[in-house]
């Protein structure tokens, strides 16, 4: 059980997605970083898609009545348990009655704190994660705040087992101020032209203030089309590019809605999609770069695999340095 003391920014409840509801309107929602979300609770013993809580630009101060494991990952954030520093991407032993604090600092927008056992709220629609637009999920399908109280499921592994252990380096994501993020041609883009295409991909964007869990609104050249900018509206997907009439363009995120009428320039690949979400609105800018299905679902497979073989325990890492591998 934690007690929350602090919660600035965006602080929810998400697990991996509300899945088989989007025919019905219904948002997947889930967390904006869907790599370090599963890489906390794989950290934290628990299945890729447990229920864990995303912050987001605000510092976070929770108070466990209990011993507990938890596990931190994302970008953007410094973890100390009472008067200890903590490395993220990494799990630790929380003794009940200490204070576990989350400091917003430096680049990055969102971090994942996983308890070991889950974080337990009811389940709406067969997810526990929050969509706040919607005004369900999570905790009374609103945002953390001081006072709440988070209980945990029950962990399936021995606390010993799954204490300090680490995502090996390598097997994180190369976050950056300026990412490059591969995406692939959107399914109107003969609505563009190739000129407007060149234009979007080779100059950078940069996030807008405007932007939230919803949708990405990026600035920079416009990307006007020669006829209507409003087509009959379909199925939409996290990471698709629509481009409204001002001719800047947004990136579909987490909570983004089922369908839209804009005409989409490209989609952000899932390998990349969350360098895009750790870029903090009105700062950072994003580079846009074509490329093919093959080479995505490629891209998206040598993550997940890294991620399986990448979690160490302490043991391990000594093991390492004392015999060099």
């Amino acid at each position: 059980m934690l007690e929350v003391l602090e919660a600035g920014g965006l602080a929810t409840v998400q697990d991996g997605g509300r899945t088989g509801w989007r025919r019905f309107g219904v948002p997947s929602s889930g967390p904006m970083d869907l790599f370090a979300f599963q890489a906390a609770n794989m950290l934290a013993g628990n299945p890729p898609n447990t229920a864990a809580v995303e912050f987001g630009g605000g510092d976070f101060v929770l108070r466990p009545a209990y011993d507990c494991v938890i596990a931190v990952a994302g970008a953007g954030y410094n973890l100390s348990v009472s008067v200890w520093d903590f490395s993220p991407w990494s799990s630790c032993l929380v003794r009940g009655g200490s204070t576990i604090n989350l400091r917003h600092s430096g680049f990055g927008m969102w971090s994942y704190l996983a308890l070991a056992g889950g974080v337990e709220v009811q389940p709406v629609l067969g997810s526990r994660s929050t969509y706040l637009r919607g005004h369900f999920g999570g905790l009374d399908g609103r945002l953390l705040q001081s006072g709440d109280v988070l209980r945990s499921g029950r962990p399936k592994t021995s606390f010993m087992e799954i204490a300090a252990r680490s995502l090996a380096e390598e097997a994180r994501p190369v976050y950056a101020e300026s990412p490059t993020v591969d995406v692939i041609a959107g399914p109107q883009i003969e609505y563009f032209g190739p000129d407007i295409m060149d234009t979007f991909l080779a100059n950078p964007y940069r996030v807008s203030f405007l932007s939230d869990r919803m949708g990405y609104r990026l600035e920079g050249p416009r990307l006007n089309t020669p006829g209507s900018a409003e087509l009959t509206s379909e199925g939409l997907a996290v990471g698709a590019i629509q481009v409204p009439a001002d001719g800047q363009p947004i990136v579909m995120m987490a909570d983004c809605a089922t369908a839209g009428g804009y005409p989409k320039i490209a989609t952000v690949i899932s390998a990349d999609l969350p360098l895009l979400a750790q870029c903090s609105p009105g700062r950072d800018e994003v580079h846009f770069r074509q490329t093919t299905v093959e080479a995505a679902q490629e891209k998206y497979r040598q993550k997940v695999h890294k991620l399986k073989m990448g979690i160490v325990s302490a043991e391990d890492d000594f093991n390492f340095m004392v015999t060099g591998g």
